[in-house]
């Protein structure tokens, strides 16, 4: 599960008889990447990794990448027809750059340093300006290939974005933000701008509630994401006086000629995740959290209708579409499985699978099962989960339990592989229940929009009343020997849920948040997701949810034995919410560990660390779900202070 291959990228040709598939491999100390060229349905050739970056070139399918000599940048084009390279330019700018609809341009998205920071004092410039690359500012640049010609498109203090390019390759839409003193805290302005002219025009200005814009096939019509507040709200879907969960992404039409905005998924659950236009027939296809499915989905824009696209996967991880729309392909993996890729063809999407990872990754592996859950609240809310049982379970023996849920706001979707892989704790001889509350995305607007100003409320009980629930349906769980994990707001759950509750035996808070208040304010993002979690709700004007709902408010009413972990370059979640939790718990005499992971940021990522960092989990719930202490104690020997 930490180490060895995956599927990495997917990308379709123009017309799409090609298909380019990428698969990583990491080891404990690097990773390597294979590219694997398909035609149709059958594997063409394996190219060198040089290819793992390569792009199609527009509207003929040929690849594109980059060499570097001792002369310079190449760009050199790849036709898998004759599977011949060509040198296209050399002494191309460096930078990031994708080639131009034409064909005949590289725009470029260049960086420059911002205002130097002080050796003695320095002033701070802004919420963010703890990030490496706060002061770092991008802009705009095209490049034309045959005259050498480099033109900078933009410039100035604030960053410039790339929104996306006109199929005639004429315009551009670019975005510019800047923080403000409302909600959400930062706006944007989105512009056009003439390629030929060079003149621009505002598009949206003040916009705060939009995340992308991008052109369509059909005329003047542009497709917007953002969440349901844009446009004045026309995307709402919830009862007066509650409040949008910006996390629930909605997608929308918009009319130039006219100004007006369409709202396309008003009364579509899912939230929206990754959207590709065609740029030629009126469609798009898209991604979005589908309950605990990550769907694919057809928009036909004329119609303004959406359609499932059928999927042998639960979770579809990354695709890619043709220019017309009609070759689509796809990897995914379910709940009990490792990564599978897909061609997708004709208008009824055929699908054929091209390579089975998990055939060859999996056949050693002994696994159990996964069910489906839900729970009904007393209120007669639904509460959605899944259960999964150890290899060789016994009906008539008793397990220790393990319950997870979201971190953020987003649902724990079927993944087989990740960092939370639950068939992976189910293989350690537990039963893993899994349950996606009040809150979560993917299960229409009102359902998420309950995560707001909440910080506990609600969720936490469902969570409670769920996992009781679940016993009394299971006799063999051992209701004595329940764990409890999560991460990030899920790492708050796990601290707030032991301050309500004695029902589990030992608990897990990776990054967890002690205190609303040091999160709000010292988090890079605790103020941008308070406009979400804590809407409108400050320690000045509300100091009740910041006390009631903070954990360590209430320190003195844990008693389990509770494991907080933390990467101590956690930007997100600074290490100090751990450090106050773990003093306070010792102050009060309680059974609290504290492991730092060094050099980690919000999520554990050197394959590494990311081991001992798992083993270390393992080890806590061994150590207090089975009654086994030699494998925490081998990995951390009690030290005499």
């Amino acid at each position: 599960m930490m180490t060895g291959r995956n599927l990495y990228s997917v990308s379709v040709s123009p017309t799409g008889r090609y298909t380019l598939l990428t698969e990583r491999e990491t080891t404990a100390l690097k990773s390597s990447y294979r590219t694997y060229l398909y035609q149709g349905d059958k594997l063409l050739s394996t190219l060198s990794e040089q290819y793992r970056f390569a792009s199609w070139m527009p509207k003929e399918d040929k690849l594109y990448r980059t060499s570097t000599t001792d002369d310079g940048r190449q760009l050199i084009s790849y036709d898998p027809k004759t599977q011949e390279e060509r040198i296209v330019a050399e002494q191309i700018p460096t930078g990031s750059f994708f080639m131009m609809p034409d064909g005949k341009q590289l725009l470029y998205t260049i960086e420059e340093e911002g205002p130097a920071r002080g050796k003695i004092t320095e002033q701070v410039l802004g919420r963010y300006d703890r990030m490496a690359d706060f002061r770092k500012r991008t802009f705009l640049a095209l490049y034309d290939i045959e005259s050498g010609r480099y033109q900078p498109l933009t410039f100035g203090h604030r960053s410039t974005y790339l929104q996306d390019v006109s199929p005639d390759a004429r315009e551009i839409i670019f975005s510019t933000s800047e923080e403000i003193t409302e909600i959400p805290f930062s706006q944007s302005n989105i512009y056009t701008m003439n390629l030929e002219t060079l003149e621009v025009k505002p598009l949206f200005t003040k916009e705060r509630s939009i995340s992308s814009v991008s052109y369509t096939a059909l005329p003047h019509t542009l497709l917007i994401e953002g969440d349901a507040n844009a446009f004045g709200g026309i995307g709402r879907n919830l009862p007066d006086g509650m409040i949008t969960n910006t996390y629930d992404g909605q997608l929308f039409l918009y009319d130039r000629q006219s100004q007006q905005a369409t709202p396309l998924t008003k009364d579509f659950d899912p939230a929206i995740k990754r959207v590709k236009v065609s740029t030629v027939q009126p469609v798009a296809y898209f991604t979005a959290e589908n309950k605990d499915r990550i769907s694919l989905y057809r928009l036909d824009l004329r119609r303004k209708q959406i359609e499932q696209v059928a999927t042998t996967e639960d979770l579809v991880r990354s695709f890619d579409i043709s220019d017309d729309a009609s070759q689509l392909a796809y990897y995914g993996q379910s709940a009990m499985n490792a990564d599978r890729f897909y061609s997708l063809k004709g208008k009824g999407k055929r699908e054929t699978l091209l390579y089975d990872l998990a055939k060859s990754k999996m056949q050693d592996l002994e696994l159990g099962s996964v069910s489906d859950w839900v729970h009904t609240m007393p209120n007669g809310d639904k509460v959605e989960g899944r259960y999964y049982l150890p290899p060789h379970f016994d009906a008539t023996r008793q397990y220790p339990m393990i319950v997870y849920y979201y971190g953020g706001t987003s649902p724990t979707t079927r993944f087989f592989e990740g960092s939370y892989s639950l068939p992976m704790y189910a293989a350690q001889g537990y039963i893993v229940l899994t349950l996606n509350p009040s809150g979560t995305t993917g299960f229409g607007q009102e359902y998420a929009a309950r995560h707001v100003n909440a910080w506990g409320k609600v969720t936490a009980d469902e969570i409670v009343s769920a996992t009781k629930q679940f016993c009394q349906e299971h006799p063999y769980v051992n209701a004595k020997k329940i764990g409890c994990m999560g991460a990030s707001y899920g790492g708050f759950m796990t601290q707030y849920l032991q301050t309500i509750t004695d029902i589990f035996a030992a608990a897990i808070s990776h990054a967890g948040i002690s205190a609303l208040s040091s999160y709000w304010g010292e988090g890079t993002w605790g103020i941008g997701y308070s406009t979400v979690a804590s809407y409108n709700s400050y320690p000045w004007n509300n100091p009740q949810l910041y006390t009631e709902q903070s954990p360590l408010f209430h320190a003195d009413k844990i008693h389990t034995p509770l494991l907080l972990i933390h990467g101590t370059d956690d930007t997100n979640v600074p290490i100090g919410e751990s450090i106050q939790m773990y003093n306070a718990l010792k102050i009060l005499g309680r059974e609290v560990a504290f492991v730092k992971v060094h050099g980690e940021d919000h999520i554990i990522t050197a394959p590494e660390k990311k081991i001992e960092w798992t083993n270390t989990l393992f080890a806590w719930f061994q150590k207090w779900l089975k009654d086994d202490p030699t494998w925490w104690d081998a990995r951390y020997p009690e030290a005499h202070l």
